[in-house]
């Protein structure tokens, strides 16, 4: 029987641990090289990927021409619960700590930049050449300059068109490609998990327990204290809702794919009450502005990866990246392990090590599970909300 990719890495997990045990500190230098392979890799994706998703996603869709006034209710309401949901993550895990005592390589931890002024921060924002930020794997200034490079585009209109096809092939080309990197994930969790192992002990294995259990609880914090107000102030009828969205989201949920579950959400919300033509606008542009469970994951990982490497975070600093990911989170694909190409993606914003990216990967797929179903979740309820918001929906 063929394993699937997910088992692969399953099983390079398991064997990294065993080698890492059996093998011990002395050995574990000769490991690393095998997962600075695979972290080089998935460097090398960030800036084509980013860039491209970004400008088809906005440019593509000609949202910014086309959709009107339900696309600026539905932005606007993407945006608060985003950050909503970013800082939840964010909170979670600095009460939770999971990464303090994980052992990371020393020589790749760097120190934080000294705290910039706002003056410092906004010039910092727009880049001077966009060769030099994809260079520097600078996001925050590709991300800017991708939101403007879309705009142009849309100003263009059918001129642009052709630049828009062309982003569109380098993205489906990049989704291939982060497909090829991912054949030697495996390889590389299983490397990085023996050194983390040899270096550490078996004692790292309880804190990356420990941070599953964090991110469960901090999406369940989101349902229960975001998406259930949300749901009571905009007359969601819960029970029927929650009969809607139990299908796709059970299949994102087993696929760890947003976009396996697309079909059927949209034929749930349909017959939920919401009209044909707000749940083909809303939940194709959820999939690219509203990933609520996937913005929570990437903040809560990136300070997981701060106190694993040992730098301290100010709150400062934290919101500075809450701000970013605001902006770089809108790059998220709907499919598997899209999401850790831009938590590296902060990670090296901030100058914190990939290696940390190499040891959640090896558990990306109990957390990949839970965050895609919430992701699924949050589109859907986004749906009935702004079908009520616009009075359109039908509560049969």
């Amino acid at each position: 029987m063929r394993l699937t990719l997910t088992r692969q890495i399953l099983i390079g997990l398991l064997l990294g641990i065993v080698a890492g045990w059996l093998a011990g500190p002395r050995y574990a230098p000769y490991f690393r090289p095998f997962s600075q392979i695979f972290l080089r890799l998935v460097k090398m994706l960030i800036a084509p990927l980013i860039f491209s998703t970004l400008v088809a996603g906005i440019a593509g869709g000609g949202h910014v021409k086309v959709v009107g006034r339900m696309a600026v209710k539905a932005l606007v309401y993407f945006e608060i619960v985003t950050t909503i949901a970013i800082a939840i993550g964010l909170a979670a895990v600095n009460l939770t700590k999971p990464g303090v005592g994980v052992v990371l390589p020393p020589q790749t931890v760097k120190t934080l930049a000294p705290p910039q002024t706002w003056q410092e921060f906004l010039l910092h924002v727009f880049p001077e050449s966009i060769v030099r930020a994809m260079a520097d794997g600078d996001v925050l200034q590709i991300v800017v300059f991708s939101l403007l490079f879309a705009l142009a585009l849309n100003l263009l209109g059918e001129k642009g068109r052709p630049v828009v096809q062309l982003c569109e092939s380098v993205a489906e080309t990049m989704f291939r490609f982060t497909d090829i990197v991912m054949r030697y994930a495996p390889i590389g969790v299983g490397c990085a998990m023996a050194y983390t192992v040899a270096h550490g002990g078996l004692g790292v294995l309880w804190n990356l327990g420990k941070l599953v259990a964090t991110l469960y609880l901090a999406l369940a914090v989101l349902i229960a204290a975001v998406f259930l107000p949300i749901g009571i102030a905009f007359r969601v009828p819960l029970r029927k809702f929650v009969q809607a969205v139990r299908e796709p989201a059970a299949i994102a949920f087993s696929t760890t794919s947003s976009e396996a579950a697309l079909p059927r959400a949209m034929e749930s919300m349909e017959r939920l009450g919401v009209p044909r033509r707000i749940v083909a606008l809303i939940l194709p542009l959820g999939y690219s502005f509203n990933l609520d469970g996937s913005s929570l994951y990437i903040s809560l990982a990136a300070i997981f990866v701060a106190q694993a490497a040992g730098v301290e975070m100010s709150f400062g600093q934290q919101f500075g990246m809450l701000l970013m990911l605001m902006l770089a989170t809108k790059g998220i694909a709907g499919v598997p392990r899209a999401s850790l190409v831009v938590l590296s993606g902060a990670l090296m914003q901030y100058g914190l090590p990939l290696e940390g990216v190499a040891v959640l990967l090896g558990v990306d797929e109990i957390m990949d599970m839970a965050r895609t179903a919430t992701n699924l979740i949050g589109n859907c309820l986004a749906t009935v909300v702004i079908a009520r918001w616009e009075g359109e929906f039908t509560d049969t």
